[in-house]
């Protein structure tokens, strides 16, 4: 918990806790066990139990009557809701990266897809989420925009947990590494129109994909 070094302890744990739920390390529907958490964390159960509050008003946990607290599954309403901003913040980083990739910023992009692809077959899916969000990652950089990279920045952690969603199924994994070489020829050539389509089209088929699973 070094990352979160000065701060309150309570907050310390709401951050791992927090970051735990929306990386996939705590499943949707898992109960969230006083004892074991303070053991696991080497805490008091007072600073766990203040945490679990603060991540019931952010809507990640949810107490049940006389079973505790449980990480709260992903709703149709929820997916929605971060995608569709999501999709508006892409939109906006794809037309100015249009404008101001460069020659080298366009080859760690090419190198973040063959990456991705190498990764296939041999890391977990939570490795192949980090590889993705990466490939993201050198597109927001591109922008210059420091306060639109601030923005994205802020959903990063709970885009996370649609991406491994997204990505547990096999199948879409290859899907991946044909959208990101796509976004990449588009931006290479300037086609706005291309790479667009191709970033909507990208955030749509996960929000499909997620919304039939939790069905």
């Amino acid at each position: 918990m070094s990352e979160y070094e000065g701060m309150p302890l309570r907050d310390v744990v709401f951050q791992t806790l927090r970051k735990g739920i929306l990386r996939g390390d705590l499943k949707p529907g898992e109960r969230l066990m006083e004892i074991q958490l303070a053991n696991r964390l080497g805490v008091s159960r007072t600073p766990i139990r203040e945490a679990i509050r603060m991540l019931e008003l952010e809507g990640l946990v949810y107490n049940i009557p006389r079973r505790g607290a449980q990480v709260a599954r992903i709703t149709e309403q929820d997916l929605r809701d971060v995608l569709e901003v999501r999709l508006g913040l892409e939109e906006m980083a794809i037309d100015l990266a249009l404008e101001r990739i460069t020659p080298e910023g366009l080859d760690r992009l090419y190198q973040a897809s063959r990456n991705f692809e190498n990764m296939i077959g041999k890391a977990g899916v939570t490795e192949l989420a980090r590889a993705d969000e990466d490939f993201h990652a050198i597109i927001y950089e591109a922008t210059g925009n420091r306060r639109l990279i601030q923005l994205i920045s802020n959903l990063r952690e709970q885009m996370y947990r649609y991406r491994v969603e997204y990505l547990k199924d096999e199948s879409n994994r290859n899907t991946l590494i044909r959208e990101h070489d796509e976004l990449w020829k588009s931006l290479k050539d300037k086609d706005k129109e291309s790479a667009e389509q191709y970033m909507r089209r990208h955030i749509e088929r996960q929000m499909k994909n997620i919304q039939s699973n939790i069905q």
